[in-house]
């Protein structure tokens, strides 16, 4: 953390002052500091991460207290300080009877550069991370309303407002928050809020004010609302699309739509879509992933393919039960096996399908999958664990069943 101080010290009592106040509020924080001051960015750094005791450089100091400091200290590249180690420029006064010339064209200048803004020689201005402005608009009220309509009213007009903001950026929102506050400020009128998500970024005010408009019920107005604040903590680029002669976009556009509110009124992780992943276990062969997700779906260029040469269930248990089982010799199929109470005897079976557990995962042991159909023609996934040992038998499981 980089502060500048210049005509602020006298404030605190002095600059000893300032850093002792500065250090004492971090530790009450929880962190761990350790803080220099000096005239430039560039020596305070160095001076807080390698000086043996961290504290105030003198004005005009910076290179008798960088010296004994080593290279690194200077904000190299990594490569550039193994460089300079190599040829026993270990410390930042080695490299003072060095030509700059001779450093420049061995190691660029960019050593020439960190030199300078270190010793006051090229000045380094901080520049300041300031705060992103929220996207949010308020609505205060001359008089409080109350009744449903205008309250929809009320919203509407901020969400255009948002909306126009939104478009003006080419961006989208992904989540919108509604926080109203009531007239009365007693204990029980705390501000009360609703919210939304969509699955893909949307500035349509219609569609966002169909999304919002069920939810809005929820809010207990009392004696009236004086305050209205919408807000998008969540945004999105969204570029301006334009809609194609087979009318594409705007189909995309009614599913988007459509599973907005199904997410809204079911909840966000009802609504999912299945994409394969890159495993052979079946228990993590399958994802699930929200429904407008690009990302991870089939459709991914880098996204594995569904397997269409592998007969698998149409329903899995997670995880697989075990069962009972009486096979004719330890790597035959089984004849009969019990499950859940009930005995199931095989009339076909189909198999084994050897699948092994995956190198980067400790303690699995491989897997003969078999299709058994019983007598009454239902259709089961079971499998053995491990190989049949004399002195461990290896158990086995029901994975899943076929239509």
């Amino acid at each position: 953390m980089l502060l500048d101080v210049t005509g602020c010290a006298h404030l605190f009592g002095g600059e000893e002052a300032l850093r002792a106040d500065l250090i004492a509020r971090l530790r009450r924080a929880g962190f761990a500091v350790r803080a220099a001051v000096a005239d430039t960015p560039a020596a305070a750094w160095a001076a807080a991460r390698f000086a043996p005791r961290a504290g105030i450089v003198p004005p005009g100091g910076q290179a008798e207290a960088l010296a004994p400091l080593p290279v690194a200290a200077l904000r190299l590249p990594e490569e550039t300080v193994r460089g300079l180690e190599a040829v026993g420029l270990r410390r930042i006064r080695d490299l003072a009877p060095v030509p700059r010339a001779t450093l420049a064209r061995r190691f660029g200048a960019e050593l020439a550069r960190r030199l300078d803004q270190a010793f006051g020689a090229l000045d380094e201005p901080l520049s300041p991370r300031l705060p992103v402005p929220p996207h949010e608009e308020r609505l205060a009220l001359a008089e409080p309303i109350s009744t449903p309509d205008s309250i929809a009213l009320a919203a509407l007009h901020l969400i255009g407002g948002l909306c126009r903001r939104l478009a003006a950026e080419h961006r989208g929102l992904r989540r919108l928050e509604l926080t109203v506050f009531r007239t009365d400020h007693g204990p029980d009128s705390v501000p009360q809020s609703v919210a939304i998500g969509t699955g893909r970024p949307v500035r349509d005010p219609a569609a966002l004010m169909r999304l919002l408009g069920g939810k809005l019920e929820r809010i207990a107005p009392g004696p009236g609302l004086e305050l209205l604040v919408l807000a998008a903590p969540l945004v999105e680029p969204l570029a301006p699309a334009q809609a194609g002669l087979t009318g594409a976009e705007e189909k995309g556009k009614d599913l988007g739509a459509l599973l907005d509110r199904l997410a809204n009124r079911l909840g966000e992780d009802s609504l999912l879509r299945l994409v394969p992943r890159q495993s052979w276990l079946p228990e993590r062969s399958v994802a699930g992933v929200p429904p407008l997700d690009a990302g991870l779906g089939a459709d991914s260029e880098s996204a594995p393919l569904w397997p269409d040469d592998r007969p698998r269930p149409v329903r899995l248990l997670v995880p697989p039960e075990p069962i009972e089982v009486v096979a004719p010799v330890p790597d035959d199929p089984p004849k009969l096996f019990r499950w859940r109470g009930a005995t199931h005897r095989v009339g076909k079976a189909d198999g084994p399908e050897r699948l092994c557990a995956e190198w980067w995962r400790h303690g699995g042991e491989l897997r003969d999958y078999y299709r058994v159909e019983d007598m009454e023609g239902r259709r089961f996934w079971v499998f053995r664990l491990g190989l049949h040992r004399p002195e461990a038998p290896a158990g086995w499981f029901l994975h899943g069943f076929f239509a």
